[in-house]
């Protein structure tokens, strides 16, 4: 079984959150692997759709042509699959975190934007809320600041934070990509295991893999923000493109069933 992170893995982080997409070499090796594995699922932070959305490629395979794909969106409390999503009601205290955020943010003296000037960017994903500073005149300053005031806020709200490459964000507790990917595996029997990843969020599903006891391989789609993935990671590419070319070179190494 093949499970990937979608921004910093299968798509390039860009400055705003609504232009990424996913890397076509990589859609089109997924295209490939569908056929080949138990199961390819994408387990992301992002809405479900959100991530098929942006999953789509002009010419060619995108991610809704992956045979029998799955995404696990907003860290497993939504799925997207056959075209279909199912999840929760969003949880009430999201409400509270939409229409309060934006003002705890600028009372600490960081303006809030919709990324056309240098500013705190908010972005709405439904069942939470994520906070970006990658476009504040000074991104890791401004994300030290915030790391606290807004941790204190979710408690208060019974939230959580997860913190990720120059942004924080707020959502319910008790689901994370380590139990997100747990329970796939579990539910299809998978006999072994690919995880890659960029982000801190993405250490729980490494812990996932090994734990699950199988067959398994982390992989570390590297960058200069994170660090840490990668001295946990039994592989590390550069970047999206070399988790492109990794997943390429498993689609030509795999024999099509008819061989096997």
């Amino acid at each position: 079984m093949i499970g990937l992170d979608f921004d910093g893995t299968l798509a390039p982080i860009v400055p705003d959150p609504a232009d990424a997409r996913v890397a076509p070499e990589a859609a089109a090796a997924l295209a490939r692997l569908g056929a080949l594995v138990r199961a390819v699922v994408i387990v992301t932070g992002r809405p479900a759709a959100t991530a098929v959305e942006y999953g789509q490629v002009a010419g060619g395979p995108g991610l809704a042509d992956v045979p029998g794909l799955v995404v696990l969106g907003q860290y497993g409390l939504e799925r997207w699959e056959a075209g279909q999503v199912t999840s929760p009601p969003p949880p009430p205290e999201i409400d509270r975190v939409r229409a309060e955020v934006p003002a705890l943010v600028t009372s600490l003296g960081f303006a809030v934007t919709d990324g056309s000037v240098p500013g705190v960017t908010i972005e709405d994903k439904g069942r939470a809320v994520a906070v970006h500073t990658r476009r504040a005149p000074d991104p890791e300053g401004t994300l030290r600041a915030l790391r606290e005031p807004l941790g204190k806020f979710a408690a208060a709200a019974g939230l959580t934070v997860e913190p990720g490459r120059l942004v924080l964000e707020l959502r319910p507790a008790g689901m994370d990509k380590g139990h997100a990917l747990g329970a796939f595996l579990a539910e299809r029997a998978a006999r072994s295991v690919l995880f890659a990843g960029d982000d801190l969020g993405d250490l729980a599903a490494f812990e996932a893999v090994r734990l699950s006891g199988l067959p398994g391989v982390t992989v570390c789609s590297a960058s200069a923000e994170v660090t840490e993935l990668a001295r946990r990671a039994d592989v590390v590419v550069e970047g999206p493109a070399g988790v492109a070319a990794l997943l390429t070179s498993l689609a030509d190494a795999i024999p099509p069933p008819a061989a096997r």
